[in-house]
């Protein structure tokens, strides 16, 4: 069987690393992405396997590495959108985003619609890494860059409610077009998650609470069963899942109008 071409976002660590791992050895093409140049290749070397860096914070950059990709793989059967992080205090990026909602959001967004010609070509899984704390999220699209209301946990919840709502609006407009798109909760892992930032949350990540967390295998097991599985048969399009299961989010991630008005005010944003 021909190996699928796996492109994985934030590939240098934790999960993405894992199921990088994981998917190389059962032999797929793996393309490995991430924003420390040494630790992408590090991955990359283990793996044999292709990689890009790209630090999501400056759109610029996203933009690069879309145009690499598109230039490298005229078919990508799937897009795992996992790069993210929780940021701390309030800061914009040189784009001028809020930068949780930038590196979590609107930089998967901009390279998944860069890349939407050849994934709509591949029919392609799109697989967006969302967190159980969407359920901390509130979207407002007069405020999407929280200069109102900022806290570390409702700009990290915020967006990652962006990307439940993210991944159904992708069904909606692509499901026709041969696109199949999921989002997932791969519970509280032990990674470097939160190092860099000036979030309360990366002691946790540092202490004995680190213990009772899950390995990067476990974290990645829900994105490698929705990368393995068929939509329809193992998984509905558009949903939010947890554990191999369909998830409880946010009451807002299931609002179409707010989906809709999310997708135009994102493109106004990485437009500008």
């Amino acid at each position: 069987m021909t190996p699928r071409t796996i492109v994985i976002t934030g590939a240098s660590d934790g999960i993405g690393a894992a199921a990088a791992r994981t998917l190389a050895k059962a032999g797929e093409r793996v393309v490995v992405v991430g924003r420390s140049p040494e630790k992408t290749r590090a991955v990359a070397k283990e793996l044999d396997a292709d990689y890009f860096v790209s630090d999501f914070a400056e759109l610029a950059q996203v933009r690069t590495l879309a145009a690499q990709l598109k230039e490298n793989y005229p078919r990508i059967d799937v897009l795992a959108n996992n790069a993210g992080g929780i940021m701390g205090t309030r800061r914009l990026t040189v784009d001028g985003n809020e930068s949780t909602f930038q590196v979590n959001h609107l930089a998967p967004f901009l390279l998944t619609s860069e890349l939407m010609d050849v994934l709509t070509a591949s029919s392609a899984k799109i697989i967006n890494t969302s967190s159980g704390a969407n359920g901390f999220g509130k979207l407002d699209l007069f405020d999407l860059n929280a200069e109102h209301k900022y806290s570390t946990n409702r700009a990290y919840g915020t967006a990652k409610l962006a990307n439940i709502l993210f991944t159904n609006e992708l069904h909606r407009r692509f499901g026709d077009a041969g696109i199949t798109t999921a989002a997932f909760h791969p519970g509280v892992v032990a990674t470097n998650f939160a190092a860099d930032s000036t979030s309360p949350w990366r002691h946790a990540y540092k202490t004995v609470v680190n213990r009772f967390m899950l390995s990067p295998d476990q974290g990645a097991d829900t994105l490698l069963w929705l990368i393995n599985g068929t939509a329809v048969t193992d998984w509905v399009s558009g949903a939010y899942y947890a554990k191999r299961a369909l998830a409880k989010a946010n009451p807002q991630a299931y609002d179409a109008e707010l989906a809709r008005g999310l997708w135009e005010a994102s493109e106004a944003l990485v437009a500008r």
